[in-house]
């Protein structure tokens, strides 16, 4: 069962309090999304920290419920 974008980007929130999240469905079949996730936690943090983050905050679903996820992390300003 795919996962729903509004699941991802409440389990991104949930994780990244401060996060802005915006989720597109590349395909339009639930499995291949493209995530922009923007928050002032990134700061400091190199950009596999930053995906770290991101990947933590979805519980090992990568790869799994949620095959494909292009990432892209922006450090909010303060």
């Amino acid at each position: 069962m795919p996962m729903d974008a509004r699941e991802i980007e409440r389990m991104i929130k949930e994780a990244i309090p401060d996060a802005n999240v915006e989720i597109r469905d590349l395909a339009g079949d639930g499995d291949h999304y493209a995530a922009t996730v923007t928050s002032a936690s990134f700061k400091g943090k190199s950009r596999v920290q930053q995906h770290q983050m991101v990947y933590s905050a979805l519980q090992g679903r990568m790869g799994g419920v949620l095959h494909a996820l292009a990432l892209t992390t922006i450090p909010a300003e303060t």
